[in-house]
């Protein structure tokens, strides 16, 4: 990365007139990218609820009464079905979610990193969000055949406050750098729709196109408000808002695959064509994006047929990870690492705790 990105430059672009950012956008994308070419991937939610967290917009979060339904972890067994039948649909990429704070070094992880190996052998891409993990942990995933962290800022560092109080954007951003320090491939993004401003968007673009080496995936989600979470009144986010954050994160950080992610139900087939032309390359298939709704299968490969796109095979942008026998033993003596939790409170959290205790007490 030879450019510093400031927040003055990026907002510069951010709010140019929408048909020149488009072509702008659409001229790097071509330049980078094949245009015609749309990874799928699939996200499995492989441990589903009870997540110690606050944040806002998460229906997983355990202090929250949303309905959801949870599950235990997943056998090894059960995510290697879920991966062959992802690959029968088109999915060059599995991407498994757990709904951990953090990882911790015990027999759960060590199912995961199973998981890995498992999916790895299958010739898919293997993509992981865990949670804040350490470098050691980072490691044996690398080892287990890992290709792909994601880990999201979700918004900028300022507009984070608001959203989330349990854990350091810095730990982050700390557990980004773990994931390149063991050479597995980040993907980081983050959510539009929060209650953010568009300086607030534009910021967090700012840190991630700064990153030395910038991600090689950025997710733009779009706000899917839950009931029962804190961000459950928020208002949809407008195609024209998320045209224009895919095209400004294509021209900030070029070399990325920009992932067309949460709110896809919400967008028309030329919304999400808008977005593909401004530089979204990647797509979740599949009837679930962890716990909120996803459109179907079978609605992307007739919108593919109708924009003559297809899908990318694995391993274009990276070799497949060799797996080692490293990833069986624990690398660190130390034990656990406790996370720094901040101080603050949020407001709007907390009534939505103490709406969620009321509504259990009453059932």
């Amino acid at each position: 990365m030879d450019k510093k990105w400031t927040t003055e430059i990026v907002s510069e672009i951010y709010n140019k007139p929408l048909m020149e950012l488009l072509y702008e956008a659409a001229t790097v994308h071509r330049k980078h990218h094949n245009p015609l070419e749309v990874q799928i991937s699939t996200l499995l939610s492989i441990k589903t609820g009870g997540c110690p967290e606050d944040c806002g917009y998460c229906p997983q979060a355990a202090r929250y009464h949303t309905d959801i339904e949870t599950n235990d972890l997943m056998s090894v067994s059960q995510v290697k079905a879920q991966a062959l039948r992802a690959k029968s649909n088109g999915s060059s990429r599995l991407c498994m979610g757990a709904a951990w704070r953090n990882i911790q070094n015990n027999e759960e992880f060590d199912r995961v990193l199973e998981m890995v190996k498992t999916v790895n052998d299958l010739e898919l891409e293997v993509c992981c969000t865990l949670g804040m993990m350490t470098e050691d942990q980072a490691k044996r995933l690398a080892d287990a055949g890992l290709y792909a962290y994601n880990h999201n800022l979700d918004s900028s560092e300022d507009h984070y406050k608001e959203i989330i109080s349990t854990r350091e954007y810095d730990d982050r951003l700390k557990t980004i750098s773990n994931a390149n320090k063991a050479g597995i491939s980040v993907c980081s993004g983050g959510i539009i729709g929060m209650g953010e401003t568009d300086l607030d968007r534009c910021r967090m673009l700012v840190t991630l196109a700064n990153m030395n080496p910038q991600p090689k995936s950025v997710p733009i989600n779009a706000l899917v408000a839950v009931a029962g979470t804190p961000l459950e009144e928020q208002e949809p986010v407008p195609i024209w808002d998320m045209a224009r954050m895919v095209a400004t994160t294509r021209i900030v950080i070029p070399e990325a695959v920009v992932r067309l992610s949460a709110g896809r139900t919400d967008m028309s087939d030329e919304g999400q064509a808008l977005c593909f032309m401004a530089g979204a390359s990647s797509i979740f298939a599949g009837d679930k994006l962890l716990t909120t709704p996803n459109p179907d299968i079978n609605e992307d490969k007739r919108l593919f047929k109708v924009l003559g796109l297809k899908p990318k095979a694995p391993f274009v942008d990276g070799d497949q990870p060799l797996s080692k026998d490293g990833y069986k033993e624990c690398l660190s003596t130390k034990g656990n690492v406790k996370w720094k939790r901040p101080s603050h409170k949020i407001k709007r959290n907390e009534a939505a705790k103490q709406k969620a205790k009321i509504t259990r007490q009453g059932t």
